[in-house]
C-alpha cells in the first residue's frame, strides 16, 4: 500500500490528505493557518490526518505541498524589500508593463551594458555603478536582475549577480533563468516578483520539511507549480515565482480527480480568492500569455485563470451613498473578527461592548489590529516605527492605535508587507451570524454586524434592520459577485480573439435581464451551459444559490474542501526548457546557449545541438527532482518569411518537456 500526503497552505485553512495507491481518500483533516509560522498549522494539519488515518508517519511515501502564498502575497501586495537592476534599458522603460507598480516604490538602478536581438554586446557592463548601488542601499531581501536581450546572451544578468551574491549574500533571480521568451520589461517584472517571494517561499518549504522530519515523515516532498505540475521542494526554492496559482493549478487537478469532468468550470473559494478556471477535454486550460495575478502579467507558465479578491474572509464595504445602500465585498483579505475575537475574547468583547453602547457608529468600529509574530519589519519608515510599538504584542482597536489621519497610510504599509494584520466584518462573520458556521466567535460576530447595520444610508434610515439581515446582505453580495466572476470567464472563452470586453458582457444590463428571465415585450433567457464543479470548505454554504442565479449544474464532490490538497499529490513531475536559434545574417545559425551563443552554417546542426542540451538539462532536472519512467517531449516552434517566392529561416524555438511520476520512498 503506497500512501500520499497532500498538504496544502491556504489564507485561512491548511488541509491535509491521505490518498491510498493514487485512487482513495483515506483520510483529510484542516487546521488554521498560522501565518507568523506556516508550519505549525501544517503540523497541526498533518498530526490531524495521521491520527484520523491511524497509520504510522514512516507509512507515507510521498509528500507534496500546495500553496495560495504567493497568490495571495501578490493579490496583497505583500512580500520583501527588493531591488531591480535592470541593465541596457532607459528609464522610461520602468512604467512599462506595470514595472513601477509591480517595484512599489522599491529601489531600481538602470545601468548601462545589455546585448543585442544576435547576442552581441551593445555597451559594457557599468560594474562601478552596480558596487556603489549595493554599498548604499541595506535590508534588500532579494534582487532581481533583468538585461536587454538577455535571452539573447545572459552574461551581463550573470556577471551582475555574481558581484551582487559575492556582496550581499542576498538571493538574485535572474529574468533568463524565468522565461526564454523576448520582451525585457514583462521578464524584468517576472524577476520582481520572483525576488519579491523568495523569503516566503523559503521560509515556507524548510519549516514544512523540518516539521515532516520532526512528524518521522522522510518522503520526498515536491511542491505544485502554477501549470499543475509538480516541482522538487528545492526548484520551487529558487523559482517561487513558479508556484503563483499553485492552489488553484492543484485545485484544477483535484477537481478532475474528483469528478472525472471532462468540459466544466471550476471555482474554488478560499479565504481570500476565488479562482475560476476551465477544464477542456479532461485537462486544465493553459495561459498561452502566461500568468495574470494582482493585477500583474507575468511570463510564468500556468493554468488559465481568473483570480479574484472575493473569498470567505474578504473585507466588506458599506455603500452608504444613495437612497438604498449597500455592501460589496474585497478585494483585500482581513482578519474576521469572529477569528480574533475567539483568540483574543476579553479585548474584543470589551471593546465591542463599549462601540455598542456609543449612541453614534464610529469610523473605526469593529476593526481591530495585532503585529503578526516572527515577521521582520526591516526598513519602515518613522511613523511604521511609532505604530508597531503602540501596538507591541497585544490585540488593539483601530480607534486606539491609530491617533492621526497620517497615521492611516503608514498602518497599509505595514498590512502591505505582511507585519500587522487588521480585522473587519467578512462573509465569514454573516455565516456565523446565519448559523452556517461555528468554527470561531459567533456573539462576537454578531456584535460587530450589529454596529456595521447602525450606519445611514443616504436615505437617512439604517443600513440594514438586524444582524441577521446584514448577513444575508453579505451572503446575497457573495452570490452576485461569484456569479460575475463566472460569467466574465465564460465570456472570456466565448470571445476571444473578438476584442470584446468580458467584464462588461457579464455586467450588460441584457445578460443580468436574461438571468432574471425576462418577460416583456422581448423574452430574455441566459445561463451557463456548462456544470461549475465548486470547491473550497464554504463551496457547500455559499455555492447552491450560485447555480441557481446561472441556471446551471452546480457539482460540489466528497472531499471538495480538501481538492488543493488532492491536486497536490495527484501530479506529474514536470520540467520545461525553452531555447532559440536565430539566423543574424544570411547562411549564419545562431544558437543562444547559457555560456554563450553558437554559430552553425546549417539550420539542421543548430537546432540538434540546442534539442540534445535541452534535453539532457531536463532529463537530468527532472530525475535530481525525483522522478521515475520519464517522458520528454520535443516542440520545434520555427517561424519563415517569404521572400522571393521562398520559405527563408527567420528564428526558431525549441522547447523540451520532460515529465514522469514522482519516485516514492521505500520503507
Amino acid at each position: 500500500m503506497a500512501l500520499a500526503l497532500g498538504v496544502d497552505t491556504g489564507g485561512t485553512y491548511t488541509d491535509a490528505v491521505l490518498i491510498r495507491d493514487e485512487k482513495e481518500v483515506i483520510a483529510s483533516a484542516k487546521s488554521l493557518t498560522t501565518r507568523a509560522d506556516l508550519a505549525i498549522g501544517v503540523g497541526k494539519a498533518i498530526s490531524a490526518v495521521l491520527d484520523e488515518a491511524q497509520v504510522s508517519p514512516d507509512q507515507i511515501s510521498l509528500a507534496s505541498l500546495s500553496t495560495t502564498l504567493a497568490t495571495n502575497a501578490l493579490v496583497e501586495g505583500q512580500g520583501g524589500r527588493v531591488a531591480l537592476i535592470y541593465i541596457g534599458f532607459r528609464e522610461s522603460d520602468l512604467e512599462k508593463h506595470g514595472l513601477k507598480d509591480a517595484l512599489k516604490g522599491d529601489p531600481a538602478l538602470v545601468i548601462s551594458g545589455g546585448h543585442s536581438h544576435a547576442g552581441g554586446e551593445v555597451a559594457p557592463l557599468d560594474i562601478q555603478a552596480l558596487e556603489a548601488f549595493l554599498d548604499s542601499h541595506q535590508g534588500i531581501s532579494g534582487f532581481a536582475v533583468a538585461a536587454q536581450f538577455a535571452t539573447r546572451n545572459p552574461a551581463h544578468e550573470l556577471k551582475a549577480a555574481q558581484i551582487i551574491t559575492e556582496r550581499t549574500g542576498a538571493p538574485v533571480t535572474c529574468s533568463h533563468q524565468l522565461s526564454a521568451k523576448l520582451n525585457g520589461p514583462k521578464r524584468a517584472v517576472t524577476a520582481v516578483l520572483n525576488a519579491r517571494l523568495i523569503g516566503m517561499i523559503d521560509r515556507l518549504i524548510g519549516r514544512a520539511q523540518d516539521r515532516l522530519r520532526e512528524l518521522n515523515i522522510h518522503a520526498p516532498m515536491m511542491v505544485v507549480r502554477g501549470d499543475g505540475a509538480l516541482m522538487s521542494a528545492e526548484q520551487a526554492r529558487e523559482r517561487p515565482i513558479e508556484t503563483i496559482l499553485s492552489g488553484p493549478a492543484a485545485s484544477i487537478v483535484g477537481a478532475r480527480w474528483l469528478t472525472g469532468a471532462e468540459n466544466a468550470l471550476v471555482s474554488d473559494i478560499g479565504g481570500t480568492t476565488t479562482d475560476v478556471a476551465l477544464i477542456r477535454d479532461g485537462k486544465p486550460a493553459i495561459d498561452p500569455a502566461g500568468a495574470q495575478v494582482g493585477g500583474f502579467r507575468t511570463m510564468v507558465e500556468a493554468v488559465a485563470m481568473r483570480t479574484h479578491g472575493l473569498g470567505g474572509d474578504s473585507q466588506v464595504h458599506v455603500v452608504t451613498e444613495g437612497l438604498g445602500g449597500g455592501v460589496f465585498l474585497g478585494p483585500r483579505r482581513v482578519l474576521p473578527v469572529s477569528l480574533i475575537a475567539a483568540e483574543a475574547p476579553e479585548i474584543v468583547h470589551a471593546v465591542l461592548d463599549e462601540q455598542l453602547r456609543a449612541t453614534t457608529v464610529g469610523e473605526h468600529d469593529t476593526r481591530f489590529a495585532r503585529r503578526v509574530p516572527g515577521i521582520r519589519a526591516d526598513g519602515v519608515g518613522e511613523r511604521e516605527e511609532v505604530l508597531l510599538d503602540r501596538l507591541g504584542d497585544t490585540v488593539l482597536p483601530l480607534s486606539s492605535l491609530l491617533r492621526t489621519r497620517m497615521e492611516n497610510g503608514a498602518l497599509n504599509r505595514l498590512v502591505d508587507r505582511g507585519v500587522v494584520q487588521v480585522s473587519g466584518i467578512t462573509p465569514s462573520d454573516a455565516s456565523h451570524v446565519l448559523g452556517r458556521l461555528t468554527d470561531w466567535d459567533g456573539e462576537a460576530a454578531c456584535k460587530a454586524l450589529e454596529l456595521i447595520a447602525r450606519r445611514r444610508v443616504g436615505s437617512g434610515d439604517l443600513l440594514a434592520k438586524s444582524p441577521e439581515a446584514l448577513a444575508q446582505m453579505i451572503i446575497d453580495q457573495l452570490t452576485e459577485q461569484t456569479a460575475l466572476t463566472l460569467l466574465e470567464t465564460a465570456f472570456a472563452e466565448e470571445t476571444d480573439g473578438l476584442g470584446l470586453p468580458a467584464q462588461d458582457l457579464a455586467r450588460h444590463v441584457l445578460t443580468q435581464r436574461g438571468l432574471s428571465r425576462h418577460r416583456g415585450l422581448m423574452a430574455l433567457d441566459a445561463a451557463l451551459n456548462v456544470d461549475v464543479v465548486g470547491l473550497g470548505a464554504s463551496a457547500p454554504s455559499y455555492y447552491p444559490s450560485v447555480g441557481e442565479r446561472l441556471h446551471c449544474a452546480m457539482v460540489l464532490p466528497e472531499h471538495a474542501g480538501v481538492a488543493n490538497a488532492i491536486g497536490a499529490v495527484v501530479g506529474r513531475l514536470t520540467l520545461r526548457r525553452a531555447g532559440t536559434v536565430t539566423s543574424p545574417s544570411e547562411g549564419l545559425f545562431r544558437v543562444h546557449l547559457e555560456d554563450g551563443p553558437q554559430d552553425f552554417s546549417e539550420p539542421d546542426a543548430a537546432l540538434g545541438l540546442l534539442e540534445s542540451i535541452l534535453r539532457d538539462e531536463t532529463e537530468k532536472s527532472v530525475r535530481e527532482a525525483g522522478a521515475e519512467d520519464i517522458r520528454v517531449i520535443i516542440d520545434r516552434d520555427i517561424r519563415t518569411a517569404q521572400v522571393e517566392g521562398g520559405d527563408v529561416f527567420v528564428e526558431a524555438l525549441v522547447t523540451v518537456e520532460a515529465s514522469g511520476r514522482p519516485r516514492v520512498a521505500v520503507g
